[in-house]
């Protein structure tokens, strides 16, 4: 691992290893037994292409020998901004076999994102659509790569314009001269991020795939089982909960969604026979409502996971009538511990909890304020340690410090009850962060965007309810004396245009005077919170 980023102490991972949970295995290694197990069986289905395993071996090889001829090597960091297709598999298989590591970007992102990707990480290369959505992201790059000196490389899936295409990077494959082992790094993860841009998460081959293996056999995914990945790919729950490397650790068959709209999602999951999908509660809701009005055959699908924000009580009793199939509540964080409702837990169970952790040796401490340990039944913060719960983020010794206890527990900033099953509750978020719908939003970081506007004295961002996505956010904004009263949408653009992820945008803006304080003088939150949704109640 990065010097600066802490592991697990040597007597944790002795356990580890003892008790099974780590097996020695490697991504690379596992996609060749996959391949050699059954080469001809249907690993990834993107419209009408169709892989096998044998495809997606080969493919990797091509790409991994062409990667390594350009000069991308073990350790090397690449950001891989890619949506759902078939390419992705290819790119994330070919650097985990030379043991270049992933930077999983989503979608969404725009520059200031990526390119504090590509520069904090030192990436060498970059890997982009042509155009997707409508966003050209050819543009992007030329800008990022003009900004950042390590990056020598943007490959493009598509027409490649002024940079290479994806195609024309394979060649014959090679013998992988020093191949990644098991407790080594296999890519880096982006933080939720309660305050500035994301963090890196650094996860091995090790780890990774225990919460593979385990979430599999919590799931029932078998060589049967037929995935539908509906949300973006680079995201860690359609990733691995039990998500796409899952499904292909299984030897199960991955089916793309390239958008989660119900037309799109019904349609295939009645063509491919899906299974098994996952998706975040405002889905889940227009998925209910879909599903209801009937018309789409979706008796093959017997697992609906939801997870990446609480689910209410209330959306989730209806999940059962209406798809006639298990509702899976799932509860967890890209740093590490994933907790599942069981198939078999009763069904009040299911519709009240967000499920228990995966591993047997998944620590979990609900603290007080002062971190003394509360009994079961009490709320407060989330800690936890265990055999796939990071030890600390990558190059960020002043954020491990914060973040994670001198004894290895990382700060969650959930807060949550525990009931005596060990199930546990979440009752919201500690960190200043907002949770829009499973995308998670950091106030300082659009809080900072805003004050850059020339007009702006003071801004303080904070989440409203919002019975679709769960959380919106607000800004409450403070112009300068003197300044010319402005428009919400004027602060909405100015956002916008700093070029970050639309979701980022706030959803309201309020204008005032001055922000209530508490006692020790900073901004009082939560009744800024109060006033917005009291506010939004009358209108």
């Amino acid at each position: 691992m990065n010097a600066a980023t802490p592991t697990w102490p040597a007597e944790f991972a002795a356990r580890y290893r003892d008790r099974g949970w780590w097996r020695g295995e490697t991504f690379g290694g596992m996609l060749r037994e996959r391949a050699a197990a059954h080469p001809d069986r249907i690993a990834i289905v993107d419209g009408d292409r169709r892989l096998t395993y044998r495809d997606l071996d080969e493919r990797a090889d091509r790409l991994a020998a062409g990667l390594l001829a350009r000069g991308i090597a073990k350790g090397d960091r690449v950001v891989l901004q890619l949506p759902n297709t078939a390419e992705f598999f290819d790119v994330v298989f070919a650097l985990f076999r030379i043991g270049a590591l992933p930077v999983f970007a989503l979608p969404a992102h725009r520059e200031t994102e990526i390119a504090y990707f590509c520069a904090f990480a030192e990436a060498v290369a970059y890997v982009i659509p042509d155009v997707h959505e409508g966003f050209d992201h050819r543009e992007l790059a030329a800008k990022v790569r003009a900004s950042t000196p390590t990056l020598r490389h943007v490959l493009v899936v598509g027409d490649p314009g002024e940079h290479t295409a994806l195609a024309d990077v394979t060649a014959p494959p090679v013998e992988i001269a020093d191949p990644p082992a098991p407790g080594d790094l296999a890519f880096l993860q982006l933080s939720g991020g309660s305050t500035g841009v994301p963090k890196l998460i650094p996860r091995t081959h090790d780890d990774y795939i225990y919460s593979l293996r385990g979430s599999n056999e919590i799931c029932a995914v078998d060589a049967d089982s037929v995935y539908l990945c509906a949300l973006p790919a680079a995201h860690n729950f359609p990733l691995s909960s039990p998500g796409t490397l899952g499904a292909l650790y299984a030897g199960a068959r991955v089916v793309l969604c390239p958008r989660p709209s119900p037309d799109v999602a019904f349609a295939l999951i009645e063509r491919e026979r899906v299974t098994i999908t996952g998706i975040v509660p405002p889905l889940a809701l227009a998925w209910t409502e879909a599903a209801q009005r009937g018309g789409v055959d979706l008796s093959s699908l017997r697992v609906l996971l939801v997870g990446g924000a609480k689910f209410s009580e209330e959306a989730a009793r209806r999940i059962r009538p209406v798809f006639d199939c298990t509702l899976q509540q799932v509860f967890g964080m890209a740093e590490g511990l994933v907790n599942y409702t069981r198939l078999d837990d009763p069904e009040e169970i299911v519709v009240t909890t967000q499920g228990r952790p995966i591993s047997p040796d998944d620590e979990i401490r609900i603290v007080d304020d002062a971190d003394v340990d509360l009994p079961v039944g009490a709320t407060g913060h989330l800690l936890t340690r265990g055999p796939y719960t990071i030890r600390g983020y990558w190059n960020a010794p002043e954020h491990n410090a914060k973040s994670f206890t001198a004894d290895g527990f990382y700060r969650t900033g959930d807060v949550v009850r525990a009931i005596a099953s060990g199930h546990l509750v979440v009752e919201g978020r500690a960190k200043d962060q907002i949770n829009r719908g499973g995308e998670k939003v950091a106030a300082e970081e659009v809080e900072n965007h805003i004050l850059a506007h020339p007009s702006v004295h003071d801004v303080a961002i904070v989440a409203v309810p919002d019975p679709y996505l769960g959380e919106r956010t607000c800004a409450y904004v403070i112009l300068r004396e003197g300044a010319a009263p402005l428009k919400p949408v004027a602060i909405r653009r100015f956002v916008r245009e700093r070029g970050v992820a639309g979701y980022k945008v706030p959803d309201h803006v309020e204008f005032v005077d001055t922000f209530p304080y508490t006692g020790v003088g900073k901004v009082s939150k939560k009744d800024l919170r109060a006033a917005i949704a009291a506010g939004l109640a009358g209108r």
